[in-house]
C-alpha cells in the first residue's frame, strides 16, 4: 500500500521539478512568443495591421518627412508610444513586423524574469506558467498593439514596488506615457501604499520631465491631445456597453448597425440613444473609478495591509477601465495579466487573497477574445448570432471580474484588523 501510493509522487516530483526548472520556463516562454509571431506573420484576420500599417506609416513620417505625431499634430496616444514605433523601424522598413515581435519579446522576457525570479521560486515559477497561458489564449493582439510595450513595462513596475518603490513609480509613469491605463495601477498603488508623497512628487517629476521635452521639441499643446481625441469618438462594436444595440442590429432595429469609421479606424455601431450613451460614458466611467478608488480608500483607512489591498484594487480599477469603457478593443484584455499577476504572486508569498478565481476567469475571457478577434471578427461584425453571443458572455465575464474584484476590495477592508505597514510585495 505504501509503495502504491507513494507511486503518484514519484511520478509528479520529477514533473513538478521540471516544470520550475529554470529550462522548462524559458522554453515554453520561447515557444509561446514563437506560436504568437507565426500567428502575427502568417495566420487568418491580419492581426499585425496596426503595427505593419498604422505603426510603420507614423515612424515613415518621421524618417522621411521630419514629422512627429503628437507632436506636429494631435494624436490619440501619449507621446512615449512613439519610441517603440521608431525603434522597430531600426531595421528597416522591410522588418518593421519581425522587429516589432522581437522587441515585444524582449520587453517580456524582462517582465518574465522579474515573474519567476529566474525561476528560484517554485510558486513564482506556476505565476510565470500562468502568463504564458494568458498569452497563448489571448493569441495574437497580446503582441500586435502598443499595449504590448505598455503591459511588460507596467508588470515590471508592480513587482518592483516592494524593494524598490521610486523606480516602480518611475516604470509606470513611462508605461502611463506610452498607453494610459496603467496611471490606475499608480493610482491604486498611491492609495493602497505608504510614502504617497514621495511616489507623487517621482510621478510628477517624471511626467514633467517628458511634458518639457516634449514642449521643447515643439509640441504646444499636442502633447496633451491624448486625453481629448478619445473623448468624441462613438461607441465601438465590441464594448460592453454596446451588446445591447449589437443584439438589436441582429434582431433588424431601425437605424441601427455597425459601421468602419475610417477617422478612428475601427468599427462603431449606430443605433437610437447610442449618440446619448457615448456622450455619458466618460463620464460615468470617471464616476465609477472614483467610485472604486473611494472603496480603496476606505479599505486603507480602516487599516488594510498593502499586501492584501493592493492587488484586488489595481483589478478592479483595471477592470472598471475595460467594463466602462465605450471603447472595447480586444487588446484591452492583455491589460488583465498586470494585476493578476501581482495578486497571483503575493498570495503565492502568502500575502493578499486567493486569486485562483479570477485567474482562471481571466483565462477564459482570453481565448474568448482570441475567438472573437482575430479569427470570427468578420462574422461578429455580420452580426452572427454565435459570434455575438460569445462577445455577451465574454462581456459577462467582465462584469462578473469586476464584480469579484471591488469585493475583495470591501473584504479586505473588513477584515482590516492593524494599521498598514507600508509595502511588502512578492
Amino acid at each position: 500500500m505504501t509503495d502504491a501510493a507513494d507511486s503518484p509522487r514519484r511520478i509528479t516530483s520529477p514533473l513538478r521539478s521540471f516544470a520550475t526548472s529554470r529550462a522548462a520556463l524559458w522554453a515554453g516562454f520561447v515557444l509561446a512568443h514563437f506560436w504568437l509571431g507565426l500567428l502575427n506573420l502568417y495566420g487568418p484576420g491580419f492581426p499585425l495591421g496596426d503595427v505593419t500599417i498604422t505603426y510603420r506609416l507614423w515612424t515613415d513620417q518621421i524618417v522621411t518627412g521630419d514629422y512627429w505625431m503628437g507632436i506636429d499634430s494631435v494624436w490619440v496616444y501619449p507621446i512615449l508610444a512613439i519610441v517603440p514605433m521608431l525603434a522597430a523601424f531600426a531595421l528597416g522598413p522591410a522588418l518593421y513586423a519581425s522587429t516589432w515581435l522581437s522587441l515585444v519579446m524582449l520587453l517580456n522576457a524582462v517582465a518574465f524574469a522579474a515573474i519567476t525570479g529566474w525561476a528560484r521560486s517554485r510558486d513564482r515559477a506556476a505565476v510565470g506558467w500562468w502568463w504564458i497561458g494568458f498569452l497563448v489564449l489571448l493569441g495574437p493582439i497580446a503582441v500586435a498593439r502598443i499595449d504590448s510595450v505598455s503591459v511588460p513595462l507596467a508588470m515590471v513596475g508592480v513587482l518592483l514596488l516592494a524593494t524598490r518603490p521610486t523606480a516602480a513609480v518611475i516604470v509606470l509613469t513611462v508605461a502611463t506615457w506610452t498607453k494610459v491605463w496603467p496611471a490606475a495601477l499608480l493610482a491604486a498603488i498611491l492609495i493602497a501604499c505608504r510614502g504617497r508623497v514621495r511616489l507623487v512628487v517621482t510621478a510628477v517629476s517624471v511626467s514633467a520631465a517628458i511634458v518639457v521635452v516634449a514642449l521643447l521639441l515643439g509640441s504646444g499643446g499636442n502633447v496633451f491631445s491624448f486625453i481629448t481625441q478619445q473623448t468624441g469618438r462613438g461607441m465601438q462594436a465590441e464594448a460592453p456597453v454596446s451588446t445591447v444595440w449589437a443584439w438589436q442590429a441582429f434582431a433588424g432595429v431601425p437605424d441601427t448597425y455597425i459601421y468602419y469609421d475610417q477617422d478612428i479606424l475601427s468599427f462603431q455601431i449606430v443605433g437610437q440613444g447610442v449618440a446619448t450613451a457615448a456622450a455619458v460614458m466618460t463620464p460615468i466611467l470617471a464616476l465609477v473609478a472614483l467610485a472604486v478608488a473611494a472603496t480603496g480608500v476606505w479599505a486603507a483607512h480602516r487599516g488594510a495591509e498593502p499586501t492584501r489591498l493592493l492587488a484586488p484594487l489595481a483589478l478592479a480599477l483595471v477592470t472598471t477601465l475595460i467594463v466602462v469603457n465605450k471603447v472595447g478593443s480586444p487588446q484591452f484584455i492583455s491589460w488583465l495579466a498586470v494585476p493578476l499577476v501581482l495578486g497571483l504572486a503575493a498570495n503565492a508569498a502568502g500575502h493578499g487573497p486567493s486569486f485562483r478565481f479570477p485567474s482562471v476567469l481571466a483565462l477564459v475571457v482570453a481565448v474568448m477574445t482570441q475567438a472573437l478577434y482575430p479569427y470570427f471578427y468578420d462574422e461578429l461584425i455580420s452580426l452572427n448570432p454565435i459570434m455575438l453571443t460569445v462577445l455577451t458572455a465574454r462581456n459577462v465575464l467582465l462584469c462578473v471580474l469586476l464584480v469579484w474584484a471591488v469585493r475583495a476590495v470591501v473584504l479586505v477592508g473588513r477584515h482590516a484588523k492593524a494599521p498598514p505597514r507600508g509595502p511588502h510585495l512578492p
